[in-house]
């Protein structure tokens, strides 16, 4: 059987006197935490109860649960999530130890302060108590000198520990923030500087956006999981940062490279490569001897997204058979990044308006994207690839040149 009671707030302090000395006033919770604080008492003896609450209601406590029914005593604790119990050791077909035992294994119980009220003397049930994780003991008959005190001293380690888990909780949701704000700073910077090889090459307009959009479509169809889709969707629009290193006279010619112009422009996938390597002591002297070098882009390999980005601007221009460029790869020596990162690219080329051709129509892409399949290609990224063709056009539309 469980009742709950309220009592009035009391003002009385507590007075003892030891051993015939000066009555002194007894150290005490604050008023508030008194008044709040919510305390469950469980004992198969309903008298033992009564006593219990008169002592504690005549010291400012005014908020019970109790029962005399052992069986119902974990879930009632379970439920009011009180600030503190006190638990008869010694109770009929379920024991203290029991109860105990249960609420120290339960997350949402474990830390509630239980006070053992007993009456036995044994050392091997005060020791087990002890080991279950009780907080304290009070024997029997409860002697209003102990109670009190330790009641008291169960709430404020109970405070202090709400106290602790509340600043752990509130430092965890900062520390997510300020993660979260270095990473979009990083991010932002990684766009930026997306933007920045964009403007060098006017005509793409809104390709490298469009690129890290295909890959991501691409990277998901293939199963890959979502922090690798992620970093791979950031990474792709940086595949040809190179290009900042190249002449305007060769990246904006609307004329047919010469042999010598094409080897120039093949340099931007190493040249993309150099831009997320650390840099050396010897480019950092002359970063801080020329006031202009303050544009160098300084970059680190510890990062995951940068270093991702390097591998797709070294890889991106290989083929499955070995007939690309710069390091002439083939098959899966190939980045899957670069792969994936390949089809994205040429596909955003053949489908979009460029000085030296029209954009060309879904249909003609996807033929000559076919062409392409085991020499260009890896057969499995292109499967990905024309899988998601829905997809695929929904981002043409929404990021459209116009």
């Amino acid at each position: 059987m469980s009742k709950t009671t309220t009592t009035p707030e009391s003002t009385d302090h507590v007075r003892i006197s030891e051993n015939g000395g000066d009555a002194a006033e007894l150290p005490h919770v604050e008023s508030s935490s008194v008044s709040e604080a919510k305390i469950v008492i469980v004992d198969d003896e309903s008298i033992n109860i009564r006593v219990t609450q008169k002592y504690l209601e005549r010291h400012g406590y005014k908020h019970f649960e109790t029962t005399t029914n052992a069986a119902e005593a974990y879930e009632m604790i379970k439920r009011d999530q009180p600030d503190v119990v006190l638990l008869d050791l010694m109770m009929p077909e379920i024991s203290g130890l029991d109860i105990l035992r249960t609420l120290r294994l339960d997350e949402s119980t474990k830390l509630i302060p239980i006070l053992i009220l007993t009456a036995s003397t044994d050392r091997a049930s005060r020791h087990k108590a002890l080991e279950l994780g009780a907080t304290d003991f009070l024997m029997k008959p409860v002697d209003v000198n102990e109670l009190v005190p330790r009641v008291r001293n169960a709430l404020l380690v109970k405070a202090h520990n709400d106290h602790l888990r509340e600043y752990a909780r509130k430092l965890s949701e900062e520390v997510k923030k300020r993660t979260h704000e270095l990473a979009q700073s990083r991010l932002d910077v990684v766009h930026r500087l997306a933007k920045a090889a964009e403007y060098r090459d006017n005509e793409t307009g809104r390709h490298v956006i469009r690129v890290g959009k295909y890959v991501e479509v691409i990277a998901r169809a293939m199963g890959l999981d979502e922090e690798t889709v992620d970093l791979m969707r950031h990474a792709a629009p940086l595949h040809d940062v190179g290009k900042i290193a190249i002449p305007d006279s060769i990246l904006l010619s609307p004329n047919k490279l010469t042999p010598e112009e094409f080897e120039h422009i093949k340099l931007h996938s190493a040249l993309g490569k150099k831009v997320f390597e650390q840099i050396s002591d010897e480019e950092w002297t002359q970063v801080r001897r020329h006031a202009d070098a303050g544009k160098a882009i300084l970059g680190g390999t510890n990062c995951p997204l940068l270093r991702m980005a390097a591998r797709i601007a070294i890889s991106h221009h290989e083929k499955w058979d070995g007939s690309g460029y710069p390091l002439a790869l083939a098959g899966e020596d190939i980045p899957l990044e670069g792969r994936i990162t390949a089809v994205a690219d040429v596909f955003d080329a053949l489908s979009s308006k460029r000085p030296y051709k029209p954009a060309y129509s879904m249909e003609k892409c996807m033929e000559i994207m076919e062409e392409g399949r085991g020499k260009h290609f890896d057969p499995k990224v292109l499967d990905a690839f024309m899988s998601e063709r829905d997809a695929i056009v929904e981002i043409q539309i929404e990021y459209a040149d116009v």
